[in-house]
């Protein structure tokens, strides 16, 4: 590997961590030793890196710095182009359209090689079941989990039975044949999942549900037994 690579790798690994993570963790996770590491730190705080800390305190990326150029490895390249790839055949319209912009986006910005690699990914989304409907709803559903508003929807459930609610939502999932809002339920006063094909009606309301959206996710995520990331 060669120094500027390692310098983009301990770049990338400061960006993960949100709290100060010590020395001998970040040498550890990228296979230097301790020496090494505090070699490259000292080369990115010169470069302009706002890398606060010291040894034996642990170090903490500020926001506010990359390094140009953009820089991708090979399996980075092939992750941003599958994953937009997916997007596209299995996201919303907006959302699809959104994936080959934020494509097009990186592409503008690659070097000439990575350029290539991108363009010339052989690495294919298969095809899936149809997706049934939803798509129009997703973009206001999206919209409300972003600004913490309240949704007033017209709900069919599995048996057939008819309700109105006021939701919540903080969350939404898709999968293979559906997909998924997961929001707390004013009237069953705890988390719900909807399914969007079987929303009948959606109306966005101007009212902020009264909790922050993360502080729902994780205890929905405590609640179902999934790991916190």
């Amino acid at each position: 590997m060669s120094r500027a690579e390692r310098l983009l790798d301990l770049m990338q690994v400061l960006r993960r961590h949100r709290q100060p993570v010590s020395g001998k963790s970040l040498a550890d996770e990228l296979g230097v030793s301790l020496r090494t590491l505090y070699r490259d730190i000292a080369t990115l705080q010169a470069q302009g890196a706002m890398i606060e800390g010291e040894p034996g305190v642990g170090y903490l990326l500020r926001a506010g710095f990359l390094l140009p150029p953009l820089m991708f490895t090979e399996e980075e390249v092939e992750a941003l182009v599958l994953g937009s790839r997916w997007v596209v055949d299995r996201g919303d319209s907006r959302l699809g359209g959104a994936a080959r912009n934020a494509l097009a986006k990186i592409a503008a910005v690659l070097p000439p090689d990575k350029r290539e690699e991108l363009d010339g990914s052989t690495l294919l989304v298969g095809p899936g079941e149809p997706i049934p409907a939803g798509d129009a709803e997703l973009a206001t559903i999206r919209t409300a989990i972003r600004t913490e508003r309240k949704l007033e929807i017209a709900y069919r459930d599995r048996d057939g039975s008819e309700s109105r609610r006021t939701v919540w939502p903080f969350a939404l999932g898709f999968f293979d044949r559906v997909r998924v809002m997961v929001a707390w339920c004013e009237l069953r006063q705890s988390f719900r999942h909807f399914r969007t094909d079987r929303i009948l009606a959606l109306t966005a309301s101007e009212a902020r549900y009264p909790r922050r959206r993360q502080a729902m996710l994780k205890e929905w995520r405590a609640a179902e037994g999934i790991p916190q990331r």
